[in-house]
């Protein structure tokens, strides 16, 4: 099985290429900004992988690195975007330069991304796509109002486009976590139903052999965030959230 990681160094895509090894070989090519630290990575996990540069806030460069990236490997079976940044968790208090960081690596890089592979994978005529998106996209939260503003936009357009594909051989697998303990949010209180990489990885592998198009991780949230979106909106913005 040959799979692209798009966001080489996150630690829930590698987690996901792992565990897709676990159920045979894998031929896997880590796309992202540092070489040293994607080859380490597939080092300590054992895989198969080759690296190459890529910068999500690059957009001219975006199509023809995947197109390398497939013409090289001889096409892919499964994509995996992994790409976002996560900041700007004061709104308004935070450092603008911050917050419009976040907002175009999560989105308008992570959209660029994703058009380039889906191109790619539909000229192939096959394949799956993986969007690590976020359970923030269900509703607008205080706390969160960057980042999840730019994961809904970069959901939104992959739904959008897995509709738009049906019947042409390609898939599209949206994952929505919640917290989930990494490098990234290591500085952050864990909330209720806070999940590890492991978990979301097991979870999108299981929804890759199922025909779902969206899970959510852990599946709980999915009911949670189903009564949260219709609370009173005076409510809501009273929530510890």
């Amino acid at each position: 099985m040959n799979v692209l990681l798009i966001g080489g160094t996150s630690e829930i895509g590698l987690a996901i290429v792992q565990r897709l090894a676990g159920d045979g070989p894998v031929r896997a090519c880590l796309l992202g900004r540092d070489r040293d630290r994607m080859a380490a990575s597939s080092v300590a996990l054992d895989l198969d992988a080759e690296c190459d540069l890529l910068d999500a806030e690059a957009l001219e460069e975006h199509e023809g690195v995947i197109a390398r990236a497939f013409a090289r490997a001889g096409g892919f079976d499964i994509v995996v975007l992994a790409v976002g940044v996560l900041g700007g968790q004061a709104g308004l208090d935070a450092d603008r330069a911050e917050s419009i960081r976040v907002m175009r690596v999560t989105f308008p890089g992570s959209a660029s991304l994703l058009l380039a592979a889906l191109g790619a994978l539909r000229r192939q005529g096959r394949g799956a796509l993986v969007v690590l998106s976020s359970a923030a996209v269900e509703r607008p939260r205080a706390g969160n109002a960057v980042y999840g503003a730019a994961k809904a936009g970069l959901d939104s357009l992959a739904q959008g486009l897995a509709d738009s594909l049906a019947g042409s051989g390609v898939r599209v697998l949206v994952v929505r976590p919640g917290f989930v303990r990494t490098r990234m949010t290591a500085e952050l209180t864990p909330p209720p139903f806070a999940t590890t990489a492991d978990a979301v990885a097991q979870a999108t592998v299981e929804g890759l052999a199922g025909r779902a198009h969206t899970i959510w991780v852990p599946g709980v949230l999915r009911y949670v965030f189903a009564a949260l979106r219709h609370l009173p909106r005076p409510i809501y913005r009273r929530l510890p959230l």
